[in-house]
């Protein structure tokens, strides 16, 4: 957050950070519906997005309603086990700043939460998003089944056809199979219905994603 600057190169293994063995503290439930928010989550479907600074990214998803059971933010995808927000920041760990989803699939589709992706920010951009730069910020799908990476890889096709159209590059978003995810600290977790007037960067393009419309990406 803060217009904070970084590499725009992923950082190694070696250039990592150790970090540490143990989970760095978080809530212990959700701020707004007050659900555990490290589960356990019965008959429910998790789904993991990166789509810039996670305040306003968190934000978006809780505004589902209660379709979503729990948003919760934190770090996923790079190098340091169990990373702090510190560690993070510096550029080091290779982590993107996530948010993960708990949805009941009879309530809202997968499909329905890749839409709500798609059009809350711009996956052309590489390592930012707005003007925060960096790794962190990257633009990335984290799918937990093979079912989950062909609707986002479908979904990529079909909005970037969309996107094309309005003369936006091409999507820069990472699709892969969900890794570990470390859950940020308490003050991040729903930062913004705690700080209404909190920043957030995000913005999208204002394009529609096609995506359960019938509209394909041939």
């Amino acid at each position: 957050m803060f217009l904070f600057k970084k590499s725009a190169d992923m950082p190694t293994p070696g250039q990592a950070p150790a970090g540490r063995p143990a989970p760095i503290p978080t809530a212990k439930t959700h701020f707004i519906n007050g659900h555990a928010l490290k589960g356990p989550y019965p008959g429910l479907d998790t789904a993991m997005f990166g789509l810039g600074c996670f305040w306003g990214a968190e934000r978006k998803f809780w505004e589902l309603g209660d379709k979503v059971y729990v948003t919760a933010v934190g770090y996923a995808a790079g190098h340091t086990p169990n990373p702090t927000y510190q560690e993070v920041c510096s550029g080091r760990t290779g982590h993107n700043e996530v948010v993960l989803v708990v949805f009941d699939p009879k309530k809202i589709s997968y499909e329905q939460l890749l839409k709500t992706f798609w059009e809350s920010h711009d996956p052309t951009q590489g390592m930012r998003q707005g003007n925060d730069a960096g790794t962190q910020y990257r633009s990335g799908i984290y799918v937990t089944s093979p079912e989950q990476k062909k609707a986002a890889e479908a979904s990529k096709a079909m909005f970037e056809k969309a996107l094309s159209a309005k003369r936006y590059g091409k999507i820069t978003t990472e699709i892969i199979d969900a890794p570990e995810f470390y859950f940020a600290e308490d003050y991040h977790q729903q930062y913004l219905a705690k700080n209404p007037g909190g920043y957030c960067g995000l913005g999208g393009t204002g394009v529609s994603c096609p995506i359960g419309t019938s509209v394909t990406a041939a």
